[in-house]
């Protein structure tokens, strides 16, 4: 395996990011570091920053504005000024400017990859299809924007017509992770600038870069100035409830961990705010028998390792029947060994570092856990020395039922298998958890496949396929993994009010 490079104390990268380790100010050339408020980049209200790091070298790239809750205020005071005309806005034109943003991203896909790879740290191939994905996300709400349908039929006692139309819900906060910087962004963007909603972004406060860049590339295609207003800050807790409470606010959309979904969910209760919540998984990966295990390993490679394994989506535990279980673990100890690991820059490196180390110890502990309880290290599980967050792929065979490890959305490069006998017992073994958000199932019979993917509680499924995501389907979970879904036409309607009018001519 290798680990990480040697990284000098100055660096440049292709997004242009200049970082240091000498105490000056740092910039990010082309990226606002600032909030963006009503069209404008100022600091923050006490004009306090907070510093982004390099999770490859553990340095700063950049002092980015720490947002108050005064400045959150603000951004409420430009949402709701530009809020009228936006919504009065006709779709084709909203849609023209989505359109612009999708190909100004896809032209500058090599910066945002770079930059997503320099804040984020994963691997380069895995930027570039972050940016393609997420601009994506613009691309068909693009088109969905003139395509918000009503209704019009007769009331069933003949009466008067029931006529259905649906209006954007009104200013949105949205809240981001950091694990998929612009792809998480541009889901809630998308529909909610379609829907004629303006909205204010508050990204995850270890990649507000992206989001930065995201913003500015939409007022570049032609969104006015209050439409979309960006609020980096570390404040994360004060400033979210700060716009909760102001009753102007009427749309939380939300992707993070359960925990902070819930006391979310409870500040939103209070005002009645309409909220969307994607929230954590823990994606069972269930491999029958009968499954081609060359198609099995691949996609198990895709749904385990897409992101480093930073993904709600992950496979987290792996089922498979005994048959195979030896033959799949060895094939996938083998895939998973002979990934590189190092800094995401690199051009042959697959595997880049966790976000920080409070991740990695977490992931370390976690197979040490699994380890002590009597499962067998296949491969990696030993912390490298050396700067920055990395962690090695990592296999385990032989693992407890009880163990943590399958307890636990890991959030890591780590594979924990477990053997299953009959059809019954793999699906309460993938059922076994709160969480409801994706499934994969590999089988060459069409029917079981069909009949587990039913009785899978799951909002996604994966039938033999390691990859679910898809602007134009609708993403989300079941059970404490969220609410709602994003993508695809219910992802529009979710930024709408269903609106009747009781009318008789």
């Amino acid at each position: 395996m290798t680990t990480q490079a040697t990284h000098s104390a100055t660096r440049q990268t292709a997004s242009g990011v200049d970082s240091t380790d000498d105490g000056l100010d740092r910039r990010i050339d082309g990226v606002p570091t600032e909030l963006i408020v009503g069209g404008q980049r100022r600091p923050a209200s006490d004009r306090g920053t907070f510093p982004v790091l390099d999770p490859a070298t553990g340095k700063t790239l950049a002092d980015v504005a720490n947002g108050t809750e005064a400045d959150a205020l603000a951004c409420v005071d430009a949402a709701e000024a530009a809020a009228a005309d936006w919504a009065a806005t006709p779709p084709r034109r909203r849609g023209e400017i989505l359109r612009a943003a999708f190909q100004l991203m896809v032209d500058r896909a090599d910066q945002l990859a770079a930059l997503i790879v320099a804040e984020n740290g994963k691997a380069l191939p895995d930027a570039r299809g972050e940016v393609l994905y997420s601009a994506e996300f613009f691309r068909w709400y693009s088109e969905e924007a003139v395509r918000i349908d009503g209704q019009l039929r007769t009331a069933p006692a003949g009466t008067n017509r029931i006529l259905v139309i649906h209006q954007p819900v009104g200013i949105s906060v949205l809240v981001t992770p950091w694990n998929f910087p612009a792809a998480m962004a541009s889901r809630k963007i998308g529909p909610a600038l379609a829907a004629g909603c303006t909205v204010i972004l508050k990204p995850a406060s270890e990649t507000p870069l992206t989001a930065l860049a995201l913003a500015a590339i939409l007022e570049e295609a032609g969104a006015p100035a209050g439409v979309v207003n960006v609020l980096p800050s570390r404040r994360s807790g004060p400033v979210v409830s700060a716009m909760l409470a102001d009753p102007r606010v009427r749309k939380l959309s939300f992707t993070g961990s359960t925990e902070v979904g819930r006391t979310l969910l409870a500040e939103a209760a209070e005002h009645v705010v309409n909220c969307s919540m994607e929230l954590g998984g823990n994606a069972p990966f269930v491999v029958f028998a009968d499954a081609d295990l060359d198609a099995a390993i691949a996609g198990a490679m895709i749904a385990k390792m897409r992101n480093g394994g930073e993904a709600c989506t992950a496979a987290n535990r792996f089922y498979v029947q005994a048959p195979i279980a030896e033959e799949f673990t060895k094939r996938l100890t083998a895939a998973m060994s002979a990934l590189k690991v190092g800094p995401g820059s690199d051009a042959d490196v697959a595997v880049g570092p966790l976000i920080n180390d409070s991740a990695r110890r977490k992931v370390a502990e976690l197979v040490d856990h699994a380890v002590e309880q009597g499962a067998t290290l296949r491969s990696g599980g030993t912390v490298p020395d050396g700067e920055g967050y990395f962690y090695p792929p990592t296999v385990l065979s032989d693992v407890p039922s009880n163990a943590a490890i399958l307890q636990t959305e890991i959030f890591g490069p780590v594979a924990p298998v477990v053997t299953f006998t009959t059809e019954d017992e793999a699906i309460e073994l993938a059922n076994s958890s709160e969480y409801g958000l994706v499934s994969y199932v590999y089988t060459t019979d069409l029917a079981r496949g069909l009949r587990v993917s039913e009785r899978i509680e799951a909002g996604m499924v994966g039938l033999n396929r390691g990859l679910v995501s898809d602007p134009a389907a609708p993403f989300g979970g079941v059970k404490e993994s969220g609410l709602g879904r994003e993508g695809g036409t219910e992802g529009l309607l979710a930024f709408t009010e269903s609106k009747y009018v009781a009318v008789d001519w």
